[in-house]
């Protein structure tokens, strides 16, 4: 019989990438992706013996990460941001290769999408399968097809827009 420790670590080592990349489709930024991914598993371990089995343990923990991504979201538009110094944002830029470049404009424009279409998106690029992100958004899957090719369409509108720029 598995310890609550050993099963909590390979849910996390099962979970943790996807959730990552949730968290930064969120935030645009990995220091914050990071301390929400890690405020999600807090949560995940605390529930953990709450969990019914009725669905899918990556799906509950996928809503629990988008139920702290849009906390997060709405104490930050509370809060005023101090902005970088130029010095700072300059030195950045020249460490970031352009494969990252091409990474991070993706997800600034998934961060412009609506709070569904980013959840709906996030989950397609992290490979969940349709029937699960079906289960996970409560449409159906043929529905779902129409509403990712939409989401892929203005994607693309909104990449090819920024990267004009």
């Amino acid at each position: 019989m598995k310890t609550k420790d050993s099963a909590f670590r390979e849910i996390f080592e099962a979970n943790s990438k996807r959730i990552y990349r949730l968290c930064y489709s969120y935030t645009a930024d990995s220091a914050a992706a990071n301390d929400l991914l890690q405020e999600t598993f807090l949560k995940v371990w605390q529930n953990l013996d709450k969990f019914r089995n009725q669905s899918m343990i990556s799906t509950w923990i996928y809503r629990i990460a988008v139920n702290t991504c849009l906390t997060y979201l709405r104490s930050e538009k509370r809060q005023a941001k101090d902005e970088l110094t130029p010095f700072i944002v300059e030195n950045e830029k020249e460490e970031i290769s352009e494969k990252k470049e091409e990474v991070d404009l993706l997800y600034q424009c998934i961060s412009k999408l609506e709070e569904s279409e980013r959840i709906l998106i996030t989950m397609v690029l992290d490979e969940v399968p349709y029937p699960e992100i079906a289960e996970i958004s409560g449409i159906s899957e043929g529905n779902l097809r129409v509403k990712i090719h939409r989401i892929k369409h203005k994607l693309t509108e909104l990449y090819n827009h920024y990267e004009k720029l």
